[in-house]
Order: C-alpha cells, then sequence, then structure tokens
C-alpha cells in the first residue's frame, strides 16, 4: 500500500529531541518519514541519529549547514507521498491528525493545505487558534499560519515550498505562506490542534529579528503580485476593521517595539490580541474562541 504522508523532519543540534518527534508520529497507516542532517556537529545528536538508523529511520545528511528550509526541499526530493508534513524536530506530531487531515484534503481537492490549532508548550501552555482561511492580507503583514501543516505535494512543488533563495532562515514558512496566498490557493482547517510546538526562549526569536526591514522587503520583492493587490485583499479580509487598520502599523516592515517583546504575550495570554484557547496544568479546557479585536 502506498503512503498518503510523508513527514519531513530537519534536524540541526537538537539531541534526542529528533528521537522524540519521530516518536511522535503515530499512523494507523504507512507514512514515509525522512531525517534531514542539516550538519549536525553536536555529539548527542550524531549518537541519536545513528539510533534512529539503526532502528530503520531514514536519515538523510548534509555535509555542510544549509538552513531548515533547504533541509525540508530534501526531504521533498526524498519521498514521494501525494500529502507532506514538516515538522521541526523539537515538536510533537499528535495520533492519528495527519490522517484526518489527509483525509480534509481528499474530501477539499481544491484546497492546498489543511491546518489546525497549535499547542505550544515550553515557555507556556496556550492553544493557539489558526486562522481558517489564507487571508493574503493578513499574511502579507505577519505570518499567523503555522509551521506544521498537511500540504498537497503538487501545491508545494507549484509553490516552489520552503527555497531560500533570497530568503533568511527563519523566514521561510512565511514566504510559502505569502506564495501560496498570492497564487490565489485555499486551505481548509482541521477543526482541531494538529500539532504540538515547543518554546524554548526568546534568543532565537531575537536573532532572528535582527535586521527583520531587510528581509521582509526582500520577501515583498520576490511576491511583488501580493503586494500590488493588498488594497483589494484588504477590503475582502477576515479581519475586523480595528485589525485592518493596526496590521500595517504594528508589523510588517516595521523594527521590534516594546508592544511586541511586553505587551502582546499579556494580549496572547487574555485572548485580546492572538485567538487562543486557554489551557491549565496541561489539562485541555472546552475549546472556545475568545474575542478579538
Amino acid at each position: 500500500m502506498a503512503a498518503r504522508l510523508a513527514v519531513i523532519v530537519p534536524c540541526h543540534d537538537d539531541g534526542v529531541l529528533v528521537a522524540e518527534a519521530v516518536r511522535s508520529i503515530q499512523e494507523e497507516e504507512p507514512v514515509e518519514v525522512v531525517v534531514v542532517d542539516d550538519a549536525s556537529s553536536d555529539e548527542e545528536t550524531r549518537e541519536t541519529l545513528e539510533r534512529l538508523e539503526h532502528d530503520g529511520m531514514t536519515v538523510l545528511r548534509h555535509e555542510e549547514n544549509c538552513g531548515v528550509g533547504n533541509a525540508r526541499m530534501t526531504g521533498l526530493a526524498a519521498t514521494s507521498a501525494p500529502f507532506v508534513f514538516p515538522l521541526d524536530a523539537d515538536d510533537h506530531a499528535l495520533p492519528g491528525v495527519m490522517a484526518r487531515m489527509a483525509d480534509v484534503l481528499e474530501a477539499n481537492p481544491e484546497a492546498a493545505a489543511c491546518v489546525g490549532d497549535i499547542v505550544e508548550f515550553g515557555e507556556h501552555d496556550v492553544e493557539r487558534l489558526t486562522p481558517a482561511r489564507l487571508d493574503p492580507y493578513r499574511v502579507a503583514y505577519t505570518n499567523e499560519y503555522p509551521i506544521s501543516a498537511l500540504y498537497r505535494r503538487s501545491a508545494l512543488v507549484a509553490a516552489r515550498a520552503w527555497e531560500q533563495a533570497g530568503v533568511r532562515q527563519g523566514y521561510e514558512d512565511w514566504n510559502l505562506w505569502m506564495s501560496l496566498a498570492e497564487r490565489g490557493e485555499q486551505i481548509v482547517h482541521l477543526g482541531r490542534a494538529a500539532y504540538r510546538r515547543r518554546l524554548h526562549g526568546r534568543r532565537l526569536n531575537q536573532k532572528t529579528r535582527e535586521g527583520h526591514r531587510e528581509h521582509y522587503e526582500a520577501m515583498r520583492r520576490l511576491h511583488p503580485d501580493l503586494f500590488k493587490r493588498l488594497p483589494q485583499y484588504r477590503r475582502s479580509s477576515d479581519l475586523s476593521r480595528v485589525r485592518r487598520v493596526l496590521y500595517p502599523v504594528l508589523f510588517g516592515a516595521r523594527a521590534e517595539v516594546p508592544f511586541e517583546r511586553v505587551l502582546k504575550p499579556l494580549f496572547d495570554r487574555f485572548g485580546i490580541w492572538t485567538r487562543t484557547a486557554r489551557r491549565s496544568g496541561g489539562e485541555r479546557r472546552k475549546r472556545h474562541r475568545v474575542p478579538t479585536a
């Protein structure tokens, strides 16, 4: 039986976390799983990858560190299943969810991807609700769409997936969502959480923000049609009127300001800005959509 699902796990010095990520992939149907070692130098990571390989896992290796986007492209080329799920080496899949997402995509042949909500753990414990529609106006200013979704392979290939030519590491997912939006692609929502995303400190986020204006402008140049049509997309956006006004002020090319570092996490906690379903003590509460501006 040919696999419907391919999972690509890029890894760079992730230690035993990559084994946790692989073990979290639990589906009752065949799954192509490929781990791409992006030139890890950490001994613990190397030993973990050797154990995975000994257990039958496919592990591909880069001689030089090429970035997570290029690692995913290596995994994409090495798999053939029609639906592709990228899973970072420090994140966790949820049992049976990928098969449900594939069922949704098969029932919606016009959709390029199936998304779900994101269970964040580590720094805090919250379920972040993913927008149910790929809104070009929203994604032109900030990325509220997940790293891990189930993509139709044909849509990935048409959008050039995670190619990093002209795109800085840390922006490859946002760039992909811009590409899909520019092409007029549609998404469908699973109606529940799709994966668990680990948060471990703000250092990487701060590093990513360095030179943000320059890297954002580079993406603007890569997607001229998306940005040329922003007035049209603004009118059709599903954002509230207040947020449509605020997005160009708070996001886009501007540098980081105290709002993002101090106020936004507080707003997130109470559901004022980003839609969240609150969690307590690791137990899921009743899912609800909190008010937004």
